[in-house]
């Protein structure tokens, strides 16, 4: 399972830099650390192994042009599949699973993404090429002086969601998705994923009670790639109540998932 957390906090900043932060990052919803207790039902049946993407948790930095950088990522899942596992991403992990089952789809036993924020490969839907437009716009209008706990604090607070404690894990994450390689432009070939034998699933969440401008810049486009994912690769779809499915429905996540393992 490769699950990502974040934050946000601090002050200054106008609106029009707020909007430029929450365009640009709200494609992907804001991360939460998943706690590792929400997996103890697959953990009693199974090994889990959970990685902290690199610029994240107790993962290394990148090193490189980029914060966050789902090649970088794939190569590492690579490596940890082994002689072959079950793999489950979530948001931008998704980007990095994907491509690393897209180059070694003998070692993936199954594939679970969980609101993949891989967003190009459906860029013909108007929803996801207006949020296309709309991020690359922001990204190229970040301001130069735009701090970590800025980043954090405008990410969260401009769709209506809690600014949680600016932690320094959470502004190292901040950091590195400031300068992350954006997942949502990924150009991830759907056709080797569909080709793999193996039992393939997307969950996503049906946004209620998001806040509004949460789930038109979030949660919209989300739903839309996730279904759009699902058709063409061939993966069953699971539409569980929220908008965190795994955090708030871990119940039915883990059934999914489990049921999705013994296929």
């Amino acid at each position: 399972m490769f699950n990502v957390g974040h934050g946000h906090p601090c002050d200054r900043v106008g609106l029009r830099t707020a909007r430029r932060v929450r365009a640009r990052c709200a494609h992907l919803g804001r991360r939460r650390v998943v706690r590792l207790r929400r997996a103890a039902p697959l953990a009693a049946r199974h090994r889990l192994l959970l990685m902290d993407r690199r610029g994240h948790g107790r993962s290394p930095d990148v090193g490189g042009a980029y914060g966050t950088d789902y090649e970088v990522d794939a190569a590492d899942i690579e490596e940890l599949l082994g002689e072959g596992a079950h793999l489950v991403a979530h948001s931008y992990g998704a980007a990095g699973a994907m491509l690393a089952a897209v180059r070694r789809p003998e070692l993936v036993r199954s594939l679970t993404l969980i609101h993949p924020g891989v967003l190009r490969p459906a860029e013909e839907h108007p929803v996801i090429a207006e949020t296309l437009r709309r991020n690359r716009r922001a990204t190229a209008e970040l301001p130069p002086d735009l701090t970590p706990a800025d980043y954090l604090r405008l990410s969260v607070a401009g769709v209506g969601m809690p600014v949680p404690e600016a932690t320094p894990e959470r502004l190292r994450a901040a950091r590195s998705a400031m300068r992350e390689r954006p997942c949502w432009d990924a150009d991830i070939p759907l056709g080797p994923l569909a080709a793999m034998p193996c039992p393939k699933l997307v969950i996503s969440g049906t946004w209620d009670g998001a806040p509004e401008e949460y789930r038109k810049l979030a949660g919209e486009p989300l739903m839309v790639a996730a279904e759009f994912i699902a058709s063409r690769i061939g993966a069953g779809h699971v539409t569980v109540p929220g908008y965190y499915p795994h955090v708030q429905e871990p119940g039915l996540v883990n059934a999914a998932i489990e049921d999705l393992w013994r296929a």
